[in-house]
């Protein structure tokens, strides 16, 4: 019989829940694997008390071995990795930079699950970059590393489009479903000896930079769709945020509203009861669920039956 996936002995390396749904799916293939990579415990909660990675807590459960290295800078990390023997490390949004010398210790190297058709958006943000720029389409891309930023050749890729309300939320879990897959398909290819690595074309390349919690700041100056954009590609994190009164509220849902108005940037223009209608630097923002500060997040029809006073025509959003 020609070799199967099963006959791949395997080491996953992943952290957030985005690789713990990529993990789940190779333990259901019943493939092989000696071990698990995950990133430190970090503090969390409002006690800072150590939470397991997603990752983590999946591979206990499957009584699967784990190790958390800070880095693969010394000899002994890399020692502990190739004493697994592994055929083939799959690598799922790990958040460690794997040096050649890790690459290479694996007999076929190692394969990394990208959330974007590469080599659009390389880098940590490819999900809210692309609702960011306004793309209507991106997937998953299956590729051999390299030392590179995101530059390795490409086994497998698989589409889905973007919604006109896509949200960086449900574009996470639309490319978790494509993931897994395109991910079982490839390791099939690469076990049978099919695989067909595909150079990618560096002058198509994007940088997708890791998301800052400032950036979610709304610059009301902006054009209005672009605001809206921002708000989808940072729901639910880090979540669009503007300040009135000296409080910040949270911005969860918008659209884009016609006409313009030749009010500062910021100034609420009115509401229709359903949504709060804001100029922008260009046209205007209806705001349609938001959050104020120790509360839920609320359509913002609830919050003006209660609280109508505080967003009347004229009163300003912080720039």
């Amino acid at each position: 019989m020609p070799p199967t996936r099963q006959d791949l002995r395997l080491v996953f390396a992943g952290t957030p829940d985005f690789a713990a749904i990529h993990l789940a799916a190779l333990i259901e293939a019943n493939c092989q694997l000696a071990g698990v990579y995950t990133q430190p415990d970090r503090p969390a909660g409002r006690g800072k008390r150590l939470r397991p990675t997603p990752v983590k807590a999946l591979a206990r459960r499957h009584d699967l071995p784990v190790h958390q290295p800070h880095h693969f800078r010394d000899s002994e990390s890399r020692a502990r990795l190739a004493a697994l023997e592994a055929d083939l490390m799959v690598v799922v949004a790990y958040g460690l930079i794997l040096p050649e010398s890790v690459l290479t210790i694996p007999k076929l190297g190692c394969i990394n699950v990208h959330a974007s058709l590469l080599p659009r958006w390389r880098g940590a943000a490819p999900i809210q970059r692309a609702i960011q720029a306004g793309d209507t389409e991106t997937g998953i891309t299956i590729m051999q590393m390299d030392t590179g930023l995101d530059t390795g050749d490409v086994l497998a890729r698989d589409s889905c489009t973007i919604g006109a309300d896509e949200t960086g939320g449900s574009l996470h879990d639309k490319l978790a479903g494509l993931g897994p897959p395109a991910l079982i398909r490839t390791l099939d290819a690469l076990a049978a000896g099919r695989a067909s690595p595909e150079p990618q074309d560096d002058t198509l390349s994007t940088y997708a930079p890791k998301i800052e919690k400032a950036e979610a700041r709304v610059d009301w100056s902006a054009d209005a769709r672009a605001i809206e954009r921002n708000i989808r590609a940072f729901n639910p994190f880090p979540v669009a945020f503007t300040g009135l009164d000296g409080q910040t509220i949270r911005l969860w849902a918008a659209r884009v509203d016609g006409g313009d108005d030749d009010s500062p940037p910021g100034t609420i223009v009115d509401s229709d009861g359903n949504a709060i209608r804001v100029a922008c630097g260009t046209g205007i923002l209806a705001i349609t669920e938001m959050q104020l500060p120790g509360k839920k997040r609320l359509p913002v029809a609830d919050i003006l039956r209660g609280q109508a006073r505080r967003f009347v025509p004229g009163t300003r959003f912080s720039p």
